[in-house]
């Protein structure tokens, strides 16, 4: 790298203004600093692309890595499902030859419709719903239905 001193820098500003004179020199000098300016941002973006490759490819990397994981998970899951998808039939094959025995000597249950127990159902819905939506709360007579629904009179 080039090393400017201070007085390094006042014998190229003294040479520049005998060279260019005082009447340019503001004008070159300001047309130096903009293209200064310039190669300065040039040089950062270009360290900004460097580190955005740099970045992506630690990134490709890592997503390597996890997919390697990924797989090797899968293939262990695999694995295992396929051991217990195995135990599991040794398993069944033997309890099924053991409910065919018992299955001969025990009646089928009797079959029941669901909403048999439909009563049971209603009485699963909260209070605060039935109140909501306009539903009976309590069972009432009929004498006490018109009790309720009877008119006021005016005293």
């Amino acid at each position: 790298m080039i090393d400017l001193g201070i007085s390094k820098l006042a014998l190229i500003g003294a040479v520049a203004l005998i060279v260019i004179g005082p009447e340019k020199l503001p004008r070159v000098a300001r047309m130096v600093g903009t293209m200064l300016g310039k190669a300065q941002r040039y040089v950062a973006d270009v360290k900004a692309e460097v580190n955005r490759s740099m970045a992506l490819d630690e990134l490709k990397k890592m997503k390597e890595t996890v997919e390697g994981a990924a797989k090797d998970v899968n293939q262990s899951i695999q694995d295992n499902a396929a051991d217990f998808e195995k135990t599991w039939a040794d398993a069944t094959s033997t309890a099924v030859e053991n409910e065919t025995t018992e299955a001969l000597t025990e009646p089928m249950p009797e079959y029941r419709h669901p909403k048999k127990n439909w009563r049971l159902k209603q009485g699963a819905v909260p209070n605060w719903y039935k109140a909501r939506s306009g539903m009976r709360q309590h069972a009432q007579s009929g004498a006490a239905r018109v009790a309720r629904f009877r008119p006021t009179r005016f005293h």
